[in-house]
């Protein structure tokens, strides 16, 4: 890559980003402003063109939020942690990974901290949905798989905490 395209991308995303996903992510993110379809289009073809990039799930759940399409962001979060799953070897569901977190060393490999980052944005998007009890299922599980607190959960953990209503 040249210093030029360097500067030319809006988003840095992973150095190993496949440079045909990489340039589907660019375009996507330069029209997602402006010409939302468009955007979303570009965002599909790019996981389309490569599912096992978990870039890809990351800018789809990322754009659906800010549009305030939670549903569509949940879908994407939960395809994406499953994905991160499949490539980690380790279970999808963050109960059952939570209860074997003995057996996964979370900060082990780039894969893991997706799920957990991913993870993070699950809870987030179950408070703005108004689920409270769920998100703080989420954030229980997080307490358990990231005890170093490297994804910032804490931040939503405060969050939610501030949300509940004062005991009587």
């Amino acid at each position: 890559m040249t210093p030029r395209l360097i500067f030319e991308e809006r988003v840095l995303f992973s150095p190993n980003l496949p440079e045909a996903v990489n340039q589907l992510l660019q375009q996507a993110v330069a029209a997602s402003h402006a010409e939302k379809p468009l955007a979303e289009k570009l965002f599909k073809q790019a996981q389309q063109l490569d599912p096992n990039c978990l870039q890809t799930y990351f800018a789809l759940y990322k754009f659906y939020f800010y549009q305030g399409r939670l549903q569509e962001a949940e879908r994407e979060v939960l395809a994406g942690l499953d994905q991160a799953a499949r490539q980690g070897n380790f279970p999808a569901d963050f109960r059952q990974l939570a209860g074997q977190a003995g057996e996964w060393d979370m900060y082990a490999s780039d894969t893991a901290l997706f799920y957990l980052y991913t993870l993070k944005a699950l809870a987030f998007i179950k408070l703005r949905q108004d689920l409270a009890d769920e998100a703080r299922a989420v954030l229980a599980a997080m307490a358990v798989l990231d005890p170093q607190d490297k994804s910032g959960a804490s931040v939503i953990m405060q969050l939610s905490a501030a949300l509940e209503p004062e005991a009587a």
